[in-house]
């Protein structure tokens, strides 16, 4: 068995695609797919009036605006390889769920708009990266449109995000026209066709040299002169690459291409299967665990509801960290102290499923989900136990009061914000002196609020009735033997409880956060709860 198993984690690859919305994310996770095998058209996101849609996207609002909303896990063969891609939401509105899934990834793809550079959303999302050490790859997308320069986009990456690049390709062109790209490893040139094919075709280098006279006539005197100029250097004054600086997350191999076209993807493919990690130890209670360990352990990191509105089911996604997975095993679930039968465990194309029997570290496995697992949760072999660490707790910025329109679906209502909740889509507060009628909703920006409405009405039958609320800061409460009634200055702010009956302050600013706090010294105002960590932000 410990032949076998090594063997699967070896070809393992369990990544992340990280960008700003609209750098390309659900059109690249598509053509890698396409490459795969696992389909066989490609929709492009902007066909989406034929009503072809990207096969990440499955919730009827991704594919009505355009966006990725929640994390699709996408699972596929290539070249030997067993790639499972967690396609994260870009949308800034979901970093809670996007940092979830990269506490599930061994590596993560960065993605960057060949015109606009580094961008916000990138920069939040690359720093969640290096503060868990993963090792980033970036694709420079769009090279099919004028963009900035290359050096430029370097010089942004390496001062803005602080790591260093090495490019591995480079591109060919002057002024943000580019042509194709030169593969410094291989010496060759790839240059986009102009037939409409969207392929590419590789001119190999007679000498294997950028000096090489037949490149000159392919791409014109100017042209080479500048790239034998860029080339000479980036050998001279550029990063040496070093696999080992790459694997700490010190220094990102840069890649250029367009997926739209499909230019330069499968290059890009091929070498970040070759260069990157496959599954790692993982941090736990009782120390790191190596993914060749035959002790099966695993942990929940994402739970959805409905992702099968036909059958109203409810699916926690877990990733494998050591040991082999079995159809039909029985493990511990160690927050309940319960053990669970795993009987139909799943893997995922988008909605697309089907039943598997075994799958190994580095895998995703979706399970059927009675209400038991909650995110964070750890999966141990039977007689067994520990803990992986925590998942980080973002505070929420956005506060509106919610409740059923119509009082007869109260059941439904609180069934579906509870789901919801579960699955952190957003944070669920109660008010002290309410009932269940209203609950007092948290989500770190306004589009979750969209969401948690929209889901409401199709998956639930109810329809909310919605008032945003002053607040901008939530504050989990400490003290010892605290009387909530007794704290001072809360005038202009509100005491709620959390899921777990915790207590929280919610204010309108941070001026009025730092009244209070002066008022009652001996009480600790947290960003996140006591007992969990809390996120970059």
């Amino acid at each position: 068995m410990t032949i076998d198993l090594t063997k699967e984690i070896q070809r393992r690859r369990t990544f992340a695609i990280i960008s700003h919305p609209d750098a390309g994310k659900t059109t690249l996770t598509e053509k890698l797919l396409l490459y795969g095998g696992a389909i066989h058209l490609a929709g492009s996101v902007k066909a989406r009036k034929a009503q072809r849609h990207a096969v990440s996207d499955w919730m009827e609002i991704e594919k009505q605006r355009g966006i990725s909303v929640t994390s699709s896990v996408l699972q596929f063969d290539y070249n030997g390889y067993r790639i499972n891609i967690l396609d994260t939401p870009g949308h800034e509105d979901f970093s809670e769920d996007t940092y979830r899934t990269l506490m599930a990834v061994d590596s993560a793809v960065m993605l960057i708009d060949a015109a606009k550079g580094v961008e916000a959303q990138t920069k939040k999302l690359f720093k969640v990266c290096k503060q868990r050490g993963i090792p980033i790859f970036t694709f420079v997308n769009k090279l099919d449109r004028h963009g900035k320069s290359a050096f430029e986009l370097m010089e942004e990456i390496e001062k803005v995000l602080g790591i260093q690049a090495y490019p591995m390709n480079w591109p060919i062109g002057v002024d943000g026209n580019y042509q194709g790209v030169y593969n410094r490893q291989l010496a060759q040139i790839e240059l986009f066709q102009n037939d409409g094919s969207h392929g590419q075709w590789v001119m190999p280098s007679v000498i294997g040299s950028v000096d090489d006279p037949a490149f000159t006539e392919i791409i014109g005197k100017d042209i080479h002169q500048a790239l034998c100029d860029d080339i000479a250097l980036l050998d001279m004054a550029g990063e040496t690459f070093d696999i080992k600086r790459v694997l700490r997350g010190e220094l990102t191999p840069m890649f250029f291409g367009s997926a739209m076209t499909n230019f330069g993807v499968r290059p890009f493919l091929e070498e970040f299967l070759r260069l990157a990690p496959p599954p790692t130890p993982r941090l736990s209670t009782a120390g790191p665990v190596e993914p060749d360990n035959e002790l099966f352990s695993a942990f929940v990191f994402k739970i959805q509801a409905n992702m099968n509105p036909a059958h109203r089911d409810r699916l926690a996604f877990i990733r494998i960290c050591s040991g082999k997975f079995t159809r039909g095993m029985s493990v511990y679930h160690v927050r309940s102290g319960k053990t669970l039968k795993l009987t139909q465990p799943q893997q995922f194309l988008a909605q697309d499923r089907s039943i598997i029997e075994e799958a190994y570290p580095g895998d995703i496995v979706g399970l059927f989900d009675p209400g038991i697992f909650s995110i964070g949760d750890t999966l141990v072999a039977e007689g067994h136990t520990l803990a992986f660490e925590d998942f980080p707790v973002f505070p929420p910025e956005r506060f509106a009061r919610v409740q059923a329109k119509d009082t007869m679906k109260r059941k439904q209502f609180v069934k579906g914000v509870t789901q919801l909740a579960q699955e952190g889509a957003v944070q669920v507060f109660r008010q002290l002196d309410a009932g269940f009628e209203s609950f007092i909703i948290g989500a770190v920006g306004q589009l979750q609020f969209e969401v948690l409405q929209y889901r409401l009405k199709h998956e639930y039958g109810v329809e909310l009735m919605f008032q945003p609320l002053p607040y901008e800061l939530a504050r989990w409460l400490e003290a010892e033997d605290i009387d909530l009634k007794t704290l001072r200055g809360m005038d202009r702010s509100m005491l709620v409880r959390d899921g777990r009956e915790r207590p929280v302050a919610l204010f309108t600013n941070e001026w009025s956060l730092r009244f209070v706090e002066e008022h009652n010294p001996k009480v600790r105002f947290l960003p996140a709860p006591p007992d969990a960590p809390t996120s970059v932000h």
